[in-house]
């Protein structure tokens, strides 16, 4: 996979040292393994004594670990302290609680927001229209990402390697209405559909006539940061695709992830 120099600041910083870290811990967070200093330094256009002496820094504070070994830089546990930050503040809720009530009041069906979680989906937002019966896509209920549409719009992004790892054999399968996937060759068919349209869906997977439609929301380098769905009875037809594209392309927006997008 090719790296696009990140040019996202178009005017110059007036702490250049700040600046240069920010971007380092940026790539770095984006990349799917530790990098070497060297294409640390071509990567972001940073002289490379400037990077060698900010990586000692971010080091002592454990922002950084260095890996001797495959003389490469990976994100440290400073790093992932910050991220349990950023998940107790839960920004992605709270940005995503009106974008999912306007979906629900657009559309006329109720509409989620979900993460995942390993090999589940993990709902955080829910958004019950009027009228229309209680899901089981609560906040805070788990359930098995290959039957639900959220968790299929977020495996879709997701390299066939990590799916792989994910669902290695039949075993990975879990089951709740008799129907969906069930072995990898089955998942991958679902997954090249929804790769294909940008849209998965499920029918009476989850719940028994109940269908779901949903588009993974993508962060900065394009991997799934969340999903959003609507849900509805079997006998309706609310056309939702559209607007839950719609929804999720504005969630993007809101979180800053569409800006500089690798």
């Amino acid at each position: 996979m090719s790296v696009i120099p990140d040019k996202s600041d178009t005017h110059r910083p007036q702490v250049p040292a700040a600046d240069q870290t920010l971007r380092i811990l940026r790539h770095l967070a984006r990349r799917p393994a530790p990098v070497a200093a060297s294409s640390l330094a071509r990567d972001l256009g940073i002289p490379r004594s400037t990077i060698y002496h900010l990586l000692a820094t971010l080091e002592t504070h454990g922002f950084v670990v260095h890996l001797p070994q495959e003389r490469r830089w990976g994100l440290g546990t400073s790093a992932f302290e910050l991220a349990g930050g950023y998940a107790r503040q839960e920004p992605l809720a709270r940005l995503g609680r009106p974008v999912i009530a306007a979906l629900a009041d657009q559309v006329g069906e109720s509409a989620h927001l979900a993460v995942m979680s390993g090999r589940d989906v993990l709902y955080i937002v829910e958004e019950r229209a009027a009228r229309r019966p209680a899901l089981v896509t609560d906040v805070g209920v788990r359930l098995p990402a290959h039957l639900t549409a959220t968790g299929r719009a977020m495996l879709s992004m997701l390299p066939q390697s990590q799916v792989r790892a994910l669902y290695p054999d039949a075993a990975a399968f879990t089951d709740r209405t008799g129907h969906g996937p069930a072995r990898p060759s089955e998942l991958r068919e679902v997954l090249r559909e929804a790769r294909t349209t940008g849209i998965a869906s499920e029918d009476g997977e989850v719940t028994p006539e109940f269908r779901s439609v949903a588009v993974a929301v993508r962060d900065h380098a394009g991997w799934p940061a969340a999903a959003v769905a609507v849900t509805w009875e079997q006998r309706r037809d609310p056309k939702a695709a559209d607007a839950v594209r719609a929804a999720a392309r504005t969630l993007e927006k809101h979180l800053g992830y569409s800006k500089g997008r690798a």
